[in-house]
């Protein structure tokens, strides 16, 4: 799989299987930055557990970090078979260290409180503290071949080491053909000097290269699957890397590798960050291209242009830090993945007959008479309806056509797969939704998807287990639901543009995002429902794109209560809004800082007591004109852009308002209740 190929070695098997490392980390506390002198040679990662309470204090030094009554190495070996060349030596199995090693070893060794221009100074110096100066074997390793070197210095200023060919030549080549004199040659154009990241230092039971091959596994992921080439673009430099870059971006890459996040979303945030890539290359070449003294035609043409690509870029690099951002991740919406899109709507059947399909494990005599007297008959008052029995509901919603009708009698029925309504059909359950239980239990992005025109769901209890995305999605259409239970783990009930969802009397609880997100465009009726026991519980989306429309929410007699954050909160960006208007305000600090929000989340001050439903006017957001200042100044000094503080970097934050019942949003809204959120019952995110 692709996501294991992010972090594996190709044709490698590992020989040993004894953890080298125990770690504890406490994510709350704040350690202090090891800066300099022998306490700061050695990534704390690689600290003995059975040492840290001998003798002085515990000062995570990392000094002793092998128990010193082992002799010999800690790591594994990374076992190299299959190969063209058997006699190619191992290398140190380095690439699967968990996310609190890797963590601890940028937070308090390699980069401490760095900024983004002092990222390579912090790296060097971190290297020169523990890799060994020469005199260690290591696998030059490329897309295209493996050759076997000598280090003989280290250039870590520019992060490189200068190496010799080991003779005779050990090699191993994928898709091309190497010799001796080929090699020597490929060395003497790049002057004998390799990319550190691309030595992989040769086993050693000694010990001594421990740290060495350590240390090359943190720059080879970090440069990798860490750094971006426009992160040192912005003038304002003032800010923790770590806490805004290193550890946002290293929990989504752990988040994707243990199938945390959507494969919808994660195909997003890889398209995105080719095109952003793509984009900054271009405009690093324009801006190169150019003379800021110039001032003919070619040059001003070149400048608008210039300027058009980095609008661009500044909106890849804010959909990036969205998705980076555990806090923002899920406000980007993206398409359903392709197993979602190719579920096709089958129409109706060419003979016209419509069909009743009843979901049973078994049924007493009594269930079968009143089946037949209360539905069935109602449902088949004429020749040209058939009745299938099937025994789970996946199989009876997967032979539906449109119009057809599937009904659940009692039971709880666990299944192992996506339930897709691509159709105009009716699910309802034949009891109270206690006693008629569908459970999903086997992980998937989703629970139930309905994108039919007509789709109606009543007297059901969902419980969902291990789905990435959420309980419930209406991508498309039309969706009904009435008196169904909803017993969420992720995500529950989500609407996206240009859907529709009616919800009444069903209760909603346990999700540990938003209880209801509803997205630009979409249409939603809800009415009599309990939501409650959710991280929020309505998460409403009003992105700052002037081709999304404002969805239309219509709210009546509704109980939203016991909510961890918002009982209804508005997720707005910081963008589209009046300049000025948040000086009217004239309540102090919009929220707390950039690194607060990472480590912490938002916060608002609210009085977590129960109210009713009030009128209000909408906030507005900060105001935007620092961006029109850049504008201007790079407009004025021709390709002299003066880097503003990405859009992407700014404060995200949360607050409580009074108004928020007045927006324009809500087509109708009266009689609901809360009680009990924890950060107050309305609220505006900023992001």
């Amino acid at each position: 799989m692709e996501r294991e190929a992010e972090v594996g070695v190709s044709e490698v098997v590992l020989v040993g299987f004894e953890s080298y490392v125990n770690v504890e980390l406490d994510t709350e506390q704040n350690n202090p930055k090891a800066e300099s002198g022998p306490d700061a040679s050695h990534p704390a990662l690689l600290q003995d557990e059975d040492d840290s309470g001998d003798g002085e204090e515990d000062d995570d030094s990392g000094t002793d970090h092998f128990n010193t009554e082992k002799s010999g190495t800690q790591l594994q070996r990374c076992e190299r078979h299959g190969g063209v060349n058997p006699g190619l030596p191992d290398t140190f199995q380095t690439s699967h260290l968990l996310f609190y090693e890797r963590f601890k070893a940028y937070q308090d060794y390699m980069l401490g409180d760095c900024k983004p221009s002092e990222v390579k100074a912090f790296t060097a110096d971190y290297l020169e503290k523990v890799v060994e100066p020469c005199d260690w074997l290591a696998l030059w390793s490329t897309n295209f071949f493996d050759v076997l070197v000598e280090v003989c210095d280290l250039d870590l200023k520019d992060l490189k080491a200068c190496v010799k060919l080991v003779l005779p030549l050990q090699c191993e080549t994928r898709g091309c053909e190497l010799t001796e004199e080929a090699m020597k040659s490929l060395l003497e154009a790049t002057q004998h000097r390799l990319p550190l990241q691309e030595l992989l230092v040769v086993y050693e039971q000694s010990g001594d290269f421990d740290l060495t091959a350590l240390a090359l596994e943190h720059l080879r992921f970090f440069y990798t699957h860490i750094w971006r080439h426009w992160d040192e673009e912005d003038e304002d430099d003032d800010f923790d890397y770590f806490v805004r870059c290193v550890e946002p971006r290293l929990r989504l890459y752990y988040d994707i590798l243990e199938d945390r996040v959507p494969l919808g979303l994660v195909a997003e945030y890889r398209s995105l960050l080719e095109n952003c890539s793509h984009c900054f290359q271009k405009f690093s070449t324009l801006r190169r291209g150019l003379s800021s003294d110039s001032d003919t035609e070619l040059d001003n043409v070149s400048m608008v242009e210039g300027l058009k690509l980095y609008d661009q870029l500044e909106a890849f690099k804010r959909k990036l830090h969205i998705i980076e951002n555990p806090l923002l991740r899920y406000v980007l919406g993206y398409k359903g993945n392709a197993s979602q899109q190719c579920v096709q709507s089958r129409g109706p059947r060419a003979s016209g007959m419509k069909v009743v399909h009843v979901v049973t494990a078994s049924c007493s005599t009594t269930q079968l008479q009143s089946l037949l007297s209360d539905r069935l008959l109602p449902l088949c008052p004429s020749e040209d309806t058939d009745i299938q029995f099937y025994r789970d509901p996946v199989s009876a919603v997967e032979a539906c056509y449109q119009g057809d009708v599937v009904i659940v009698l009692p039971g709880i029925y666990s299944v192992s797969s996506s339930i897709f309504l691509p159709d105009s059909i009716s699910v309802e359950g034949f009891g109270l939704p206690d006693e008629v239980v569908i459970e999903k239990k086997d992980q998937g992005d989703s629970f139930v998807e309905s994108t039919g025109a007509d789709v109606r769901l009543s007297n059901i209890k969902f419980i969902q287990h291990n789905a990435i995305e959420g309980i419930m999605c209406v991508r498309q259409g039309t969706l009904t639901m009435e008196n169904c239970v909803l017993q969420c783990q992720t995500t529950g009930v989500i609407v996206r543009t240009s859907a529709c969802l009616t919800m009444n009397r069903c209760d909603l609880y346990g999700s540990k995002g938003a209880g209801l997100e509803i997205y630009p465009g979409s249409v939603c009726s809800l009415v009599g429902n309990g939501i409650h026991h959710c991280k929020d519980g309505i998460l409403i989306k009003d992105f700052a794109n002037e081709l999304d429309v404002m969805p239309s929410i219509t709210m009546e007699n509704n109980v939203i209560h016991n909510n961890e954050g918002y009982g209804v909160i508005l997720v707005k960006s910081n963008n589209g809004e009046p300049h000025g208007a948040h000086q009217d305000r004239g309540d102090g600090p919009s929220g707390p800082t950039a690194e607060d929000q990472q480590k912490e989340g938002v916060t608002a001050p609210t009085d977590p007591t129960s109210s009713s439903s009030a009128d209000v006017q909408p906030e507005s957001a900060e105001s935007s004109g620092g961006a029109d200042c850049d504008t201007a100044a790079a407009s004025g000094s021709k390709w002299r852009f003066i880097r503003q503080l990405s859009r992407n970097k700014e404060t995200s934050c949360s607050r409580a308002v009074q108004d928020l019942m007045d927006h324009q949003i809500f087509v109708s809204i009266q009689g609901n209740q809360f009680r009990r959120n924890g950060m107050g019952d309305l609220g505006t995110f900023f992001y």
